[in-house]
């Protein structure tokens, strides 16, 4: 079972890092943002700079995510944006560091390839959700924050439903209940890191798919690049995430066409990705799926109180 990280205390550091793409940052308003809520800002290099469509060079980006995370002070670790270029720190990453501090690390998007290489290769739980520029800063719904907090600073554990707002109705594909590990994130980075030491471990997961500005040929694509490399016959569940931009209708019969022949649960309209709100959920945890019911529950504390 992936293990549990470091709650966040209700005062302490959060590192700001961007593993992916630049953007501007008003860093006045970051800082207070985090003060309000009883934290101080550190502010990593990357963050500063722009190297075309990445955020700094290679060099600079692994060295921030490396810092933050052997940093004692640091508390949490959220990332700028997505974006681009997070799979290329993959195979330069000290996995063994940063499974000796462990914390909770924010994120999604280009950012699930860290999430899958951190479940394989480090063994913690981490968290798909918001990030500081366009979700925290830019005025999302509040359930995206108070979801995030919930999920760190340890108010969900065991035996906790994972709370979906009313005002978004989800739709069961497939009902059924099924447990699991909750994998994940971003489907087109889910297909590009395969065949590659960081692709996703899918045997007995909750697989969690979300996307934007992929028109419904290109999911079906990346879905059927899944279905024929084996990995959907190997999970035990599917919970679909926001999928931006297409025909939900649309979007609903290609799911039963993918998923029905499998006879698992799938449950689809999860507010989570590029959405408002964007809702907290632990790569890596054990939960189970109600499709159903629409319920996802907590099987495991993913965090903890040092």
């Amino acid at each position: 079972m992936t293990v549990a990280v470091p709650a966040l205390r209700s005062e302490g550091t959060i590192a700001l890092i961007a593993p992916a793409g630049p953007a501007a940052l008003d860093v006045e308003k970051a800082g207070q943002w985090m003060r309000a809520r009883g934290y101080q800002l550190r502010i990593f290099p990357g963050v500063y700079e722009r190297d075309g469509y990445l955020a700094g060079s290679d060099k600079t980006r692994l060295n921030d995510l490396h810092k933050a995370f052997a940093d004692p002070d640091i508390d949490a670790i959220f990332c700028l944006r997505g974006g681009y270029g997070t799979p290329r720190l993959l195979d330069s990453i000290d996995f063994d560091l940063l499974r000796t501090h462990p914390k909770p690390f924010v994120g999604y998007s280009d950012i699930t390839a860290l999430h899958l290489a951190i479940s394989r290769y480090a063994g913690f739980v981490t968290f798909h959700g918001p990030m500081l520029n366009a979700d925290l800063l830019g005025d999302k719904l509040p359930p995206t924050e108070s979801s995030l907090f919930a999920m760190l600073r340890g108010q969900l554990g065991t035996g906790s439903v994972l709370a979906h707002p009313v005002a978004y109705p989800l739709s069961t594909v497939s009902p059924g209940i099924a447990c699991g590990r909750l994998l994940g994130g971003n489907l087109s980075m889910i297909a590009a890191v395969m065949g590659t030491p960081y692709e996703i471990e899918a045997e007995g997961i909750i697989l969690l798919i979300e996307d934007v500005n992929e028109p419904l040929y290109r999911i079906d694509r990346l879905l059927t690049h899944l279905r024929l490399a084996g990995k959907l016959a190997q999970v035990a569940g599917v919970l679909v995430g926001d999928v931006a931009g297409v025909d939900q209708a649309a979007l609903e019969r290609l799911l039963k066409q993918t998923f029905e022949p499998l006879c698992i649960p799938v449950l689809s309209g999860w507010r989570s990705g590029h959405c408002d709100p964007n809702l907290t959920l632990p790569m890596g945890a054990l939960v189970r799926l109600d499709a159903g019911e629409q319920r996802v529950v907590l099987e495991q504390d993913v965090v903890f109180k040092p």
